[in-house]
């Protein structure tokens, strides 16, 4: 069983910050990519940032220069901070990771259960 727990959500003035965190828990043999993606309401989840095992980062445009994806691959967390924050920001953030179970499997995606993040003054 493997779990995904998201937390760090919550309600932020425009132009503030929030970090979130994810951590992946359960039987893990090893991880690859690990990302974030979000929903607004009425729209298509979309993929806001992702890492690689080497380190390697892609961002959607939107988010450039304001967001920052990092993990920590001993403890299997990846981190979205969140910095200059905009009312477009506004949606439900899920983290995926993408994870072998074991060494016989090939990688499959896990979600999270989602984070609510609201931008609003």
């Amino acid at each position: 069983q493997v779990q995904l727990v998201e937390s760090g959500g919550g309600l932020v003035q425009p132009g503030g910050s929030l970090r979130l965190s994810c951590a992946a828990s359960g039987s893990i043999f090893s991880i690859t990519t690990m990302a974030w993606y979000r929903q607004a309401p009425g729209l298509e989840r979309e993929l806001v940032a992702d890492i690689t095992s080497g380190g390697s980062t892609n961002y959607i445009d939107s988010v450039k220069g304001r967001f920052t994806i990092s993990r920590d691959s001993a403890k299997r967390i990846v981190y979205l901070q969140m910095n200059s924050l905009k009312a477009e920001d506004t949606a439900v953030y899920y983290c995926n990771v993408a994870l072998r179970r074991t060494v016989w499997e090939t990688a499959a995606n896990y979600w999270g259960q989602g984070t609510q993040v609201t931008v609003s003054s």
